[in-house]
């Protein structure tokens, strides 16, 4: 099961998404405190989830909370940042491994980063750009590291719901 931390996240709306994500795919989330809002069923509800009860999902009091109940994820986690050298297409990913991604407004603090610079993996973007959508980040990462493990667990293909392919 991959693992996505959120590395105290500001925005219920984006987390919401990550949520979704998550659960359609069968990623585990972590969200690291404090987190910049309440999270509330309401908010979540507001956000667009409507199966946050399917979500497999634990809250830590901070960073060293995360790691003393997670230790496994200090030797396989990557770091989702724009000041990483890696591109996240460039790193191989394992069936457990975690990957975290920072807050909205600072990303993942740079005192973590620098005790992992071979695990530090990029999204490219336009140089004079500052960064994507968190929830977009999540995404794209997600399913490259999905992509890379051959979609273990989802489905290939669907299906028309009232008209059928062969037709």
């Amino acid at each position: 099961m991959l693992n996505i931390v959120l590395y105290e996240p500001e925005i219920p709306e984006n987390t919401a998404n990550i949520g979704r994500t998550c659960v359609v795919t069968g990623a585990r989330l972590h969200l690291i405190e404090p987190l910049g809002f309440q999270l509330t069923r309401q908010k979540i509800r507001r956000a667009g989830l409507d199966y946050w009860d399917r979500l497999n999902v634990t809250r830590y009091m901070d960073y060293n909370d995360f790691l003393m109940q997670n230790p496994e994820a200090d030797a396989g986690m990557f770091y989702a940042t724009t000041k990483a050298k890696y591109r996240y297409c460039d790193v191989h990913f394992t069936e457990n491994c975690y990957i975290m991604f920072g807050k909205e407004s600072a990303g993942i603090p740079e005192e973590i980063l620098v005790q992992h610079p071979e695990e530090c993996i990029r999204i490219p973007m336009m140089p004079e750009e500052r960064s994507l959508n968190l929830a977009n980040s999540v995404s794209i990462v997600l399913y490259e590291a999905l992509r890379q493990l051959d979609f273990p667990g989802l489905e290939y293909e669907g299906k028309l719901h009232r008209l059928s392919w062969d037709a």
